[in-house]
């Protein structure tokens, strides 16, 4: 990161404005919402400091086995995905398997819906009444610990795929070179080499897979049934119960594992052992093991496509699984809402990639003219969002603005929620920005201010064109993030405020399965659309750079 220490007047106050104002958004809506959450969790009766909300996650009969249950199912899904993960990451990277467009497209599949779809499909198929009952006679239960396992590994898969790729990719291709001169078996080198080059990135996708699923209630709404987890108690604890408190302490205990995943992350970031100059592997030729790995993402990825599949397939249908003749009704505005939800998370989600965009660029450019020191702290604050699941913010956001002196423009309003889903993905975006203007060259911005460009002159001139790709990226990650989320703003939803992930929930909730999966469909076609632009505004955007390089070397 390039820190210059601000001496010239402008540069100081540029450097101000443009961090002040996203520092004090990070501590009113992210900050404070965290520290009314954990003061709640220590209140007993009367609002007097108390541990009797902790001693009751011990004392009552039930939520010991809820932890038990969480544990289990995290553990086995961290277990499962994490191996599922390895195996693709090696087929897309150390084979010549053919195809690789087409594993990486079913990998995007379930990054474009809420996380509730893959249980939602999982009923379709195996439900008491799905399709696998009504061809077999077979009895079939979806309901418990095998099918939320099943959810949540679909779900977390191509995020651990991404984690373990880029750990795979940073191998030198010198290691191989010189096991293969001296004899080495493609096992050898894989044990010898591949796994221990990896092993900080496995270590990472694993704690990553372990925080979404102990984090994540969509799936544990829909095919959890009976079979209690951490995260389904929060909100039966909130909106069943209306025990703020208990839901409080329930969410401060899931922030360990999340805390935990970050440290591991940030290790494994600084850590890894390989190098900025290391040589891309080339897998050698090998017919066997690149048919046992396509066999190998054939057999993980086709329930991916088969689940999301029959999900889309479904809302056409007139009733499931009895008469499969098509139609849209499913689509029509019958319904209490129409598409209204959709229409509000729209809304919501534009306004959280323009704003946020603009906010994470203001807070990237004022580091840069920051003293290290400095740098080192703002950029602390703006990492800490990744430590936080999202049905924590959201609880936070009840807790801290139901009341009190923003609850009059806050509580209900479209605001509340985009504020809830930028700061949940805040780190992400930060992080995409903050690795585009490392391509800026230090010598351009100089050569502005020696011009005698001012620093805003500076930025508009030197910076924008290197970081327009990232600054790109960023406005479509936080549009389709804000797109699909569901437990960041599950509590913050009102009878005049609903959204379309959470529809889904509700419908599925009421009996409207059909619907749910219509509502499934349209949130899936609204964030391909956005994929489809961005990659089609990136690849724009680098051909004009690409061209714009050529013209200054001319």
């Amino acid at each position: 990161m390039r820190t210059n220490h601000p001496g010239v007047p402008g540069d100081r106050l540029l450097a101000w404005t443009f961090i002040g104002l996203p520092v004090l958004g990070l501590l009113l809506f992210f900050g404070y919402p965290l520290i009314v959450i954990g003061l709640r969790s220590f209140l007993g009766q009367g609002d007097v400091l108390s541990l009797a909300h902790y001693r009751r996650l011990w004392t009552d009969p039930g939520l010991p086995r809820v932890m038990l249950h969480t544990l289990w199912v995290s553990g086995t899904t961290m277990l499962l995905t994490t191996v599922a993960a390895l195996a693709i990451a090696m087929a897309l990277h150390r084979s010549r398997m053919k195809g690789k467009w087409l594993v990486r497209g079913v990998l995007i599949l379930p990054l474009l819906a809420p996380s509730l779809v893959q249980g939602l499909g999982l009923i379709f198929l195996f439900g008491r009444n799905g399709l696998v009952h009504r061809l077999t006679g077979l009895p079939t239960d979806i309901y418990g610990f095998a099918s939320l396992v099943a959810a949540d590994v679909l779900y977390a898969l191509p995020q651990a795929v991404l984690i373990i790729s880029v750990a795979l990719v940073r191998t030198d291709r010198r290691y191989y070179d010189a096991a293969e001169s001296m004899g080495a078996s493609a096992w050898r080198q894989f044990i010898d080499i591949t796994l221990p080059q990896a092993k900080l990135g496995l270590l990472s996708a694993a704690f990553v897979v372990f925080t979404i699923t102990i984090t994540d209630f969509g799936n544990a709404m829909v095919v959890g049934g009976s079979y209690r987890v951490l995260a389904s108690e929060i909100y039966n604890q909130v909106s069943g119960q209306m025990d703020f408190g208990m839901g409080a302490t329930i969410g401060m205990v899931l922030l360990l594992p999340a805390i935990l995943s970050l440290y591991i992350e940030h290790v494994a970031s600084r850590q890894h052992n390989g190098s900025e100059h290391a040589l891309p592997s080339e897998a050698p030729p090998g017919r066997g093991r690149d048919a046992a790995l396509s066999m190998t993402c054939i057999g993980l990825l086709l329930p991916v496509a088969v689940v999301l599949a029959t999900v889309f397939y479904a809302s056409f249908v007139k009733l499931w699984p009895y008469d499969f003749s098509l139609t849209l009704a499913h689509y029509h505005t019958n319904l209490p809402d129409g598409y209204t939800p959709i229409l509000t998370s729209l809304k919501i989600s534009i306004a959280v990639a323009i704003f946020g965009t603009l906010l994470l660029f203001m807070l990237a450019i004022g580091m840069r003219r920051l003293s290290p020191a400095l740098a080192r702290i703002v950029a602390f604050l703006a990492m800490m969002p990744a430590a936080v699941p999202g049905m924590i913010i959201g609880i936070g956001y009840v807790l801290a603005f139901n009341h009190g002196p923003l609850s009059h423009w806050l509580y209900g309003s479209l605001a509340i929620v985009a504020l809830c889903n930028f700061y949940h993905y805040h780190t992400q975006g930060f992080l995409t920005i903050s690795t585009g203007l490392r391509t800026v060259p230090a010598a351009l911005e100089d050569a502005t201010t020696c011009l005698g460009g001012g620093p805003l002159q500076s930025t508009r001139d030197a910076v924008l064109p290197f970081v327009a790709p990232a600054l790109v990226s960023t406005f479509f990650l936080l549009f389709m993030q804000s797109m699909v989320t569901l437990s960041a703003v599950t509590f913050l939803v009102t009878p005049e405020l609903n959204l379309a992930s959470v529809s889904v929930m509700q419908l599925n909730e009421n009996g409207f399965i059909s619907q749910a999966a219509a509502y499934s469909a349209c949130i899936v076609a609204v964030v391909a659309v956005a994929l489809g632009l961005m990659r089609l505004s990136t690849a724009r955007i680098g051909i004009y750079l690409q061209q714009r390089g050529k013209l200054h070397v001319a």
